[in-house]
């Protein structure tokens, strides 16, 4: 069969994505670039907010008319009733479907209809699984799929359930054949990064000990941490970042500036839990690149709380600020806070006002780089024609011109022009 695999959604959901594909190539399926062009449409997708969700649905209605369509991912598990009552669909499994996806695809070919939400929360495919990457530079490797938390906004446990970590050794494994296929960079990706290994007696910090020890030039870049997962590791975690293999890089979610709404999210941390975190990280990378989430407008939440959050945006500084808009999902607990909902337009204007100013701050931390010079990896093709796009240390996207195929190139630049989402530069020879 000639097939489409989309993934949509974070860097998990990219991995699983890229599971499919190489289990259905390696099964001789064909892999396509287009629904026109295909027999058989795998979307996987993601409905962690209510727009994503919206979205989903409308793409998975304009697949084309005899088309054979397989709904994969996080969606089935978050909003099966309205995938039912909206889309016509051959097929449906849940997240991390892994080998399973060629069984169902022969399944659907053959003209059966097929729902499979069960092992979406309580497997996950083996990581020496083949699989067809995005890139021929990054490697996106998952350390493990569910989370600690129990967020009062987050649909996603959902679909993705309780902690399970993937053993060090395999996940080093991985790394090491992947950087001898010749990847240079690694996103390590999870839904919460700082809880890996808890479940199996290790921890975050023993595995990147682990990853560093691997032979190569490479980079890893960290994923997402919960403020609270990474307060009992802290120390440690920053002498691992010592390492000039990892990226001077943290992503640490805030998503209020008030300890009350906090507590209504369910968010296991303080403000100053997330202060201390950052200030700690500066001290020792003064470069550092700080990102950070604020939901905008969570049920109950106060002028005064909101206003905090801005003021947590300006005094900390985070490089990043992906700012949200708060909307209820499905069997949530914040669904059930509708007396407390704030009308859309409130959330709309706080949304706005928060992502301006992520923006002036973001704008002011980038004139900083302005004549830095040093090395950045190309892992990029650039949105205009002959630009590349590429990392430095710090994990700072580093635009350049040329007319060469520059992926994967190690480049000396220096910094000519600051962005607010990115920084400009030219090649030193």
């Amino acid at each position: 069969m000639r097939v489409l695999v989309r993934s949509f959604g974070c860097s998990s959901n990219q991995a699983d994505g890229a599971v499919l594909a190489g289990c259905l190539a390696e099964a001789g399926h064909e892999l396509v670039g287009s629904a026109s062009s295909a027999d058989l449409v795998v979307y996987n997708t993601c409905a962690v907010k209510g727009p994503t969700e919206d979205r989903m649905i409308e793409v998975c209605k304009r697949v084309p008319v005899g088309k054979k369509l397989i709904i994969a991912g996080c969606l089935p598990l978050i909003n099966l009733d309205r995938l039912l009552a909206k889309v016509k669909f051959d097929g449906i499994v849940g997240p991390a479907a892994g080998e399973k996806i060629v069984e169902l695809a022969n399944r659907v070919v053959n003209g059966e209809k097929v729902m499979t939400l069960n092992g979406g929360s309580d497997r996950m495919p083996a990581l020496s699984l083949p699989r067809v990457q995005q890139s021929s530079v990054v490697s996106i490797v998952p350390i493990g799929y569910g989370c600690l938390g129990s967020c009062a906004y987050c649909c996603v446990f959902l679909a993705r359930g309780h902690l399970r970590s993937y053993v060090v050794q395999d996940v080093a494994q991985r790394v090491a054949e992947d950087v001898g296929r010749g990847f240079r960079e690694f996103w390590l990706t999870s839904q919460d990064t700082a809880c890996y290994g808890r479940d199996i007696g290790t921890s975050l910090v023993r595995l990147l000990k682990s990853l560093c020890n691997v032979n190569g030039d490479f980079m890893v870049r960290v994923g997402m941490m919960t403020p609270n997962m990474v307060m009992d590791i802290l120390d440690e975690l920053i002498d691992m970042f010592r390492d000039k293999k990892i990226f001077k890089f943290i992503h640490v979610p805030i998503q209020s500036g008030n300890d009350r709404i906090l507590r209504r999210m369910r968010r296991f941390y303080s403000v100053d839990d997330f202060i201390k975190i950052v200030s700690t990280f500066r001290a020792c990378f003064p470069e550092l690149t700080v990102a950070t989430d604020v939901i905008c407008g969570f049920p109950g939440e106060e002028r005064e709380d909101f206003e905090r959050t801005l003021r947590l945006i300006e005094t900390v500084k985070p490089d990043i600020v992906n700012v949200s808009k708060f909307f209820p999902r499905p069997r949530t607990a914040a669904a059930e806070m509708q007396r407390d909902f704030l009308s859309p337009s409130d959330i709309k204007r706080r949304s706005g006002m928060a992502a301006a100013l992520a923006k002036q701050v973001a704008h002011e931390k980038n004139k900083q780089w302005v004549r830095w010079r040093g090395n950045i990896l190309i892992d990029e093709i650039g949105k205009t024609s002959g630009s590349w796009v590429g990392r430095n240390f710090a994990y700072r996207p580093v635009t350049v011109k040329s007319s060469c195929n520059l992926l994967g190139k190690t480049l000396n630049v220096r910094v000519t022009e600051a962005f607010p989402t990115y920084l400009a530069g030219e090649i030193v020879e």
